[in-house]
């Protein structure tokens, strides 16, 4: 099956055309034909990257007002005959639409196919992910739109891996009612990475999922880690939205909730704009004071930038300290694994994380550290380590391409 797998931002539209099918999970022959991201999108200058396999990038820069003309400028440019796209010659060509949906709150366990019903509920969670879900509905009509009922479309929810997670750790210690009544809770995100990654662990070393016990570290600009317990999240850093927990790139993780209305109090603005601080302008970002990225305050803090040694240092340790919070709460883990952005190109970072934990059984090899590079599956732990850490990268898309896959051909979900 060719699957269209669609990401939709608030002004962007991510895609990819993956070729997979059932017969072709367990050989990992899985196939990415095509990709592309519109970004500006609503604007008159929106920027188009679209890439076909083995040929040169189409890079433009053009109007692209809402995600029904982006979903269309992409099929456009599919279905020219210069782009040459392997297995692809038309939109009929096109056997199912995965998308990645943000929140599915407590409705949704797993990936389901979209019908009138799956859209009311995600509307109904929207509240939950204002900046998400709005998006990704836009992305769900665009399609209905542009092909009706002919194409199965398929809805893949970030937050789905982690309602295994018991009441204990799911729910915060506020009135029950504002629970029963509002669904307060912690939900956690990077659910597709995180499921993804436990899933390669287990095929590495050959152990069923019930035999699985991890930790995983999702290190973007986005930051989660998950505590994978018998194959199932048992905990995640992210809370009822994706600003608790880990310090990002741009949000603070966690913090006293006070302190927004002692910074609200201090006539630093209304409760909107100090949220926005806390998402948009703290982090990695608020410490050092110039940059989100990685690669630039790792560069500063070896030329000696105190603040961006001081944004690595909290960084780490924010890491540390939930990778111990998990080992007590699981009894244990047999492995640490790496993945997204930072998590599977920052030497430094991984080096920081695993430094004085051998007292958990975790031993970094400072020399595999080094070799590990992004793309290739990894140990980087000592022999002798009790507990093995990996770098294992993530791929969010081919999960959905195969989720995508099981729900239109209704077969259970092994992993």
């Amino acid at each position: 099956m060719n699957v269209f797998v669609l990401n939709c931002g608030s002004s962007s539209v991510k895609f990819q055309i993956i070729n997979t099918d059932l017969d072709m999970f367990e050989t990992d022959s899985d196939r990415r034909v095509a990709k592309g991201l519109i970004e500006r999108v609503g604007q008159d200058d929106a920027i188009i990257n679209l890439e076909a396999e083995g040929q040169e990038p189409v890079k433009t820069v053009e109007p692209i007002h809402d995600h029904r003309e982006a979903i269309l400028r992409i099929k456009q440019w599919m279905e020219d005959p210069k782009t040459r796209i392997n297995g692809i010659h038309s939109w009929d060509d096109i056997h199912a639409i995965g998308h990645r949906v943000v929140h599915g709150g407590e409705k949704f366990a797993k990936s389901v196919k979209i019908d009138k019903e799956v859209l009311a509920q995600i509307e109904e969670c929207a509240d939950l992910a204002p900046l998400h879900n709005p998006a990704n509905l836009k992305g769900i009509y665009a399609c209905y739109e542009i092909f009706g009922d002919k194409i199965p479309q398929v809805a893949v929810f970030d937050t789905a891996f982690h309602l295994t997670m018991p009441e204990e750790a799911y729910l915060y210690a506020i009135p029950m009612e504002l629970y029963e009544k509002y669904r307060i809770r912690r939900y956690g995100f990077h659910g597709t990475s995180h499921r993804y990654v436990a899933y390669r662990y287990r095929k590495l070393v050959g152990k069923p999922r019930e035999e699985v016990n991890v930790i995983t570290l999702h290190l973007g600009n986005g930051c989660s880690a998950a505590a994978i317990k018998k194959g199932q999240s048992i905990n995640t850093t992210m809370g009822l939205t994706p600003l608790e927990g880990l310090v990002m790139g741009t949000r603070s993780g966690d913090i006293d909730a006070a302190i927004v209305e002692y910074m609200f109090n201090k006539g630093i603005g209304s409760v909107a704009d100090i949220f926005n601080i806390l998402n948009k302008k703290s982090g990695m970002l608020g410490v050092s004071g110039f940059s989100n990225d990685m690669r630039d305050i790792e560069k500063a803090a070896a030329e000696g930038n105190h603040r961006a040694q001081l944004a690595l240092r909290i960084f780490a340790l924010r890491v540390k300290k939930y990778i111990g919070a998990y080992m007590a709460e699981m009894n244990g883990a047999e492995a640490i694994i790496f993945t997204a952005g930072i998590g599977e190109n920052s030497v430094l970072i991984r080096k920081m994380v695993c430094e004085g934990l051998e007292n958990l059984g975790i031993e970094l090899d400072e020399e595999l550290n080094k070799q590990a590079v992004r793309g290739k599956c990894m140990k980087i732990s000592k022999d002798s380590s009790k507990v093995a850490v990996y770098v294992i990268p993530t791929n969010e898309e081919l999960l959905l391409a195969r989720d995508t896959v099981r729900v239109v051909k209704d077969v259970p979900r092994q992993w």
